[in-house]
């Protein structure tokens, strides 16, 4: 009996990475994680412990976000800082050194 469905063996190599589509900024990265999460920046601003007023701040790229600041944030929206820190890095455009 087959479902259909290909193996991952299969489907290797026939996957490419996505396009950018846009480049998000810090604040950007934020609101969407609060969303995504369901939260008004009230709600945030209380499980973070962070006032509302400085999660727009944030929000709107108005107040720089800092590290300390995006662990605290990213424990209240369940995910990595650097999900919120950098939106747009991607591996391939550094190098290490």
């Amino acid at each position: 009996m087959t479902t259909g469905r290909k193996t991952s063996a299969a489907l290797k190599g026939r996957f490419s990475v996505a396009k950018v589509r846009r480049q998000l900024s810090v604040g950007q990265s934020v609101r969407i994680a609060r969303e995504l999460n369901e939260l008004s920046q009230n709600e945030l601003a209380a499980r973070a412990g962070i006032a509302q007023s400085t999660i727009s701040a944030i929000e709107t790229d108005r107040v720089k976000l800092g590290a300390e600041r995006a662990k605290t944030l990213a424990r209240a929206l369940h995910v990595h800082p650097a999900v919120l820190l950098f939106p747009g890095w991607r591996t391939g455009d550094e190098s290490a050194a």
